[in-house]
């Protein structure tokens, strides 16, 4: 009972987010409880708080494989998820001893099991009056251990590093001085590959960006993949998208294709100008397989119908729009570290495609990871999606 009564406390702000719900005090009061249990149930208990814990989390995974008729690895996939993380859990307890324990627990917010990030132990103090630095999930922890180890009065010595911890100072970066029109879209995954479709969702995609002139934007953000084709092989589309850049700058993702090699990209368009970006963090097993090649090759082949891996970028791209510059990043990297390496920029804009996971708790998840990481580097985020929040 009491891993699930874990998992569940462990999970529930994903869920309450979900539903609209946000009350800080009571945010700040699961996560502390959810920790309390994390380091005194037995190792027994953490491996199946793990494991239901990443369930909670993460079984919207399988849905993607719907879409390449694979339902059936699906219960599969999810007990992988489950084992991973249940024995990561399991690890923390194998030595009798706390300190051992909450040091373990704070060593897994750098273990990324196939370099898939999003199980971030200190995500659940994103919408608490508590930080969510490492340093804080350390004090956190500290305050914790106090709280376990020590008895009567003494406990109120833990108080003392929970106060470094709460997060009253935030500084909040001002909206860019230009004028942006976030073009979401509603396109659901089954239907936006579809050449019957195609037609449709080029004209949708400049009836979007008619209506931003109209407006007077300077900016329009059309979400990844919003061109559902290899854009630079289309020289038509280019050059109408080029043509309507001398009246708004325009941002938007679709493939790119060079030397054999597929990207997943940005395309940004000024002043019949265009410049590429390619996507620099790739998903494990969504975009490349984390593996060695003879694996690699074998899981494209057998999953894939043989297709190829997508080719990431070196390093991240900027946009210099009216003087004002903007970290580019595609869905999953804008919840990595890697993408904001190097960052000398305010503003970051993030184009996703969620029509995956649509119906799931994913975007959810995907926008508390972005407050995340915009609260841990202080940078705006600008995101735009297609069946997303």
């Amino acid at each position: 009972m009491k891993p699930i009564l874990t998992a569940f406390l462990f999970s529930s702000f994903i869920y309450l987010e979900y539903f609209g719900f946000t009350n800080k005090l009571i945010y700040t009061i699961i996560a502390l409880y959810s920790f309390y249990l994390l380091l005194t149930i037995n190792k027994k208990e953490l491996f199946f708080s793990g494991f239901f814990i990443s369930i909670l989390w993460f079984w919207w995974i399988g849905y993607s494989f719907v879409l390449y008729d694979l339902t059936y690895i699906i219960p599969f996939i999810i007990l992988g998820i489950g084992l991973i993380y249940g024995i990561l859990f399991y690890l923390a307890g194998i030595i009798n001893n706390i300190i051992y324990r909450a040091s373990f627990l704070f060593i897994l917010t750098f273990i990324y099991p196939f370099g898939f990030n999003w199980l971030q132990l200190e995500l659940p103090f994103a919408n608490s009056y508590l930080g969510t630095s490492k340093i804080d999930f350390a004090l956190i922890l500290l305050s914790l251990v106090l709280i376990i180890k020590l008895n009567s009065y003494k406990r109120y010595i833990a108080i003392i590093p929970l106060l470094f911890t709460l997060n009253i100072n935030t500084q909040i970066i001002q909206e860019p001085s230009i004028k942006i029109a976030y073009a979401n879209t509603y396109i659901l995954q089954k239907n936006k590959w579809k050449p019957k479709n195609l037609e449709k969702i080029i004209q949708n995609n400049f009836t979007l960006i008619n209506n931003a002139i109209k407006n007077k934007n300077d900016l329009v953000i059309l979400p990844e993949t919003a061109f559902p084709l290899i854009l630079n092989k289309h020289k038509m589309i280019l050059n109408r998208l080029k043509e309507k850049s001398k009246q708004i700058a325009i941002i938007v993702g679709s493939m790119y294709k060079k030397d054999k090699q597929f990207h997943n990209s940005t395309y940004f368009f000024n002043n019949t100008k265009v410049q590429i970006a390619n996507k620099v963090v790739l998903i494990p097993f969504g975009e490349a397989v984390p593996l060695p090649e003879l694996l690699r090759n074998f899981i494209n082949d057998i999953f894939y119908d043989g297709a190829q891996d997508f080719v990431s970028a070196k390093e991240p791209t900027d946009f210099i729009i009216k003087g004002i510059k903007f970290r580019n990043a595609i869905c999953y990297e804008a919840t990595t570290n890697k993408i904001f390496e190097n960052l000398d920029s305010k503003y970051m804009i993030a184009i996703s495609n969620n029509a995956w996971f649509y119906k799931s708790t994913q975007p959810t998840l995907q926008k508390l990871l972005m407050k995340y990481y915009s609260s841990k580097y202080n940078v705006k985020i600008l995101s735009v999606s297609n069946m997303g929040d």
